[in-house]
């Protein structure tokens, strides 16, 4: 692609555009502005005052990869003329170990995004199941805790987090690498956004490839190789392997560098042994190589030297900031804790209320009932006191006519005997209605007796009504009580205990870079390295802290050993690539990175020159 023409600059301006990977910013920089310029008003722009690992990166006019030069003009540097200047500001030195050494918030998510970003690209080699819980972190950094209640399958499909080499090596669907993390993001619970992106840093620094620039080499014999310019030394490798390098050479036992055309020479502080010298491919890659090793030098000096005051503020606020930060999650967590119970209360209480209620409304509903039924049970006794007293009278009348019919004579015997059998059947008619008159009578007592039963009964449940009802009030009160209790628990929360405000114009780092020679003049040192008396003390010293920490994380491994014999299954072994099997290889023979550096750097530095020119 041809390179765009810069549009006319007006005044004595020119747009620049610069990418963090988190941010991409815009200045309009003076046509006299140095890289140095650029740079600080970068690092200002962002909050950044551990400026010494990182740099301005850029493409120049012949596709190579470059590093802007803070010592020169920005316009005078090569850059290819675009409409805006694109630079990304990445990581150009790594820390050895970066829980010691990064301290401020913003290096660690710089170094998080560029770390994460290279092993999604398939830069720095990684292991499957070191891939899974590499994304749990950075799933947790991104969203944090999981809640089982808000979290729904596949929430994760559409997010990158898995090398895409990783995922057509096993016959997994999606869904299956999903499950597979959650199991470990769900592990991470009360994790912060820089407590989760530091722990993806201390694992990803123990992959091989982490940290490494690789040039193209070869040495005496013409026999293609790798160099490995590293934060402890430079490496080399096999061209087919860059996972284990073949021999190194430290920092500490190099004392002079050098390159003439493509001819690279390295003294070392042993006098008596031989120069490393190997030929890279093209010249401008030496001033590249030249660069990475002063700075990556300077660091390794300087790492073994007492802080600086500037580093050392830098510690102690970050570690006041970090003290005041827990107590303030911890507060966070005790006040969402007993939110938790008060709302499980409030649940438990409400549930009551509502049993309480029902309680109450069969208990209405059976007064109602009863009430019903004594007025049905009043009326009829009242119907049944009228027919008796209908029956009593008639009664009476019946005597009353029997009596008059036995006052009367009649003459006839006809109208004796028709008086005898009307009077016979007045008689039935009497005690029938005698009969039917004590059954009433009966019938209405034993209605007053259910009456007064239903009666009881009424009265018994209005008294559990009233019971009820005042059990309903102090439900209630709880109720209230509880409400307020949450409300005010709710008021004292903070806001945003996350929230991360970078001061623009805190102060910034002043810090002074030796001023390399001028490379266009091979013949002139190119730089003279000195080494500490204490060197080896210190590299130990580190060597055995590092083995604490695997110690510490021998959980951690077995959960990886568990995850890599489940998934094995699955595994495609036509899609492995080269690295897989020769990482499958170190993992056999019980090989580590470190392992590997310390086996490969025994002997002297003599022999070890000698065995790179026989390579």
């Amino acid at each position: 692609m041809p390179p765009f023409k810069r549009k006319k600059t007006t005044g004595k301006s020119f747009p620049v555009k610069v990418c963090t990977l988190d941010a991409e910013l815009e200045f309009n920089l003076e046509l006299k502005a140095t890289g140095r310029d650029l740079f600080d008003l970068v690092c200002r722009t962002i909050g950044l005052r551990e400026t010494w690992y990182f740099g301005l990166q850029y493409e120049d006019s012949k596709g190579f990869i470059a590093w802007l030069k803070l010592d020169k003009k920005v316009q005078d540097q090569g850059i290819p003329q675009q409409t805006t200047m694109p630079f990304m500001f990445l990581a150009k030195f790594y820390p050895e170990e970066v829980a010691e050494e990064l301290v401020q918030e913003v290096t660690q998510h710089l170094f998080f995004l560029q770390v994460n970003r290279a092993i999604l690209a398939m830069d720095i080699y990684c292991p499957p199941e070191a891939s899974v819980l590499l994304a749990s972190y950075a799933v947790q950094a991104k969203y944090g805790d999981y809640d089982e209640g808000t979290y729904k399958p596949g929430m994760l499909a559409s997010e990158e987090l898995l090398p895409q080499r990783v995922i057509d090596q096993y016959q997994m669907t999606a869904e299956m690498w999903e499950e597979r993390i959650k199991v470990w993001y769900a592990d991470h619970r009360g994790m912060s956004r820089d407590e989760a992106e530091i722990e993806y840093l201390k694992i990803a620094q123990d992959l091989d490839m982490y940290g490494v620039n690789y040039f193209p080499i070869s040495n005496k014999k013409d026999t293609d190789l790798w160099l490995g310019v590293t934060s402890l030394g430079l490496n080399i490798y096999e061209k087919e392997n860059k996972l284990t390098p073949k021999t190194t050479f430290q920092w500490s036992e190099i004392r002079h560098v050098s390159f003439d055309d493509k001819k690279f020479t390295i003294k070392p502080v042993d006098k008596t042994s031989p120069n490393f010298v190997f030929f890279s491919h093209k010249v401008r890659m030496n001033k590249l190589i030249l660069d990475l090793c002063i700075g990556n030098h300077d660091l390794f000096m300087r790492r073994r030297k007492p802080d600086s005051m500037e580093v050392q503020q830098m510690k102690t606020q970050a570690k006041e900031e970090k003290s005041r930060r827990q107590i303030e999650r911890n507060k966070l967590a005790r006040e969402k804790q007993l939110r938790e119970i008060a709302e499980k209360d409030k649940s438990i209480m409400e549930q009551r209320l509502l049993q309480y209620q029902e309680e109450i409304r069969l208990a209405n509903e059976a007064l109602r009932r009863s009430e019903e039924t004594a007025d049905l049970l009043a009326e009829k006794s009242r119907v049944a006191e009228e027919e008796a007293m209908l029956l009593g009278k008639k009664a009476t009348e019946a005597e009353h006519k029997i009596t008059q019919f036995r006052l009367t004579a009649l003459k006839t015997e006809e109208e004796k005997v028709s008086l005898e059998r009307k009077t016979r059947e007045a008689e039935q008619l009497t005690a029938r209605l005698v009969d039917e008159s004590e059954r009433r009578a009966a019938e209405a007592n034993t209605l007053k007796e259910e009456l007064l039963r239903a009666r009881v009964a009424e009265k018994q449940a209005k008294e559990k009504l009233l019971e009820f009802l005042s059990r309903n009030a102090y439900v209630n009160t709880s109720v209230s009580s509880l409400y307020s209790v949450s409300s005010s628990s709710a008021l004292d929360l903070p806001a945003d205990l996350h929230a991360l405000r970078l001061n623009a114009n805190s102060p910034q780092l002043s810090l002074t870079h030796s001023n390399p020679p001028a490379l266009e003049d091979h013949n002139l040192p190119a730089y003279d390295f000195i080494a500490g008396n204490d060197m080896e003390e210190l590299t130990l010293e580190i060597e055995k802290e590092r083995i604490q920490y695997l110690e510490k994380s021998k959980h951690l491994q077995d959960q990886l050993r568990d995850l890599k014999s489940e998934i094995e299954v699955l595994k495609v072994d036509e899609k492995q690539c080269e690295l897989d099997m020769l990482h499958d290889e170190q993992v056999r023979l019980g090989e580590n990175k470190y392992s590997t550096l310390k086996k490969v750097k025994c002997g002297s530095t003599k022999a070890r020159v000698a065995y790179f020119e026989e390579l």
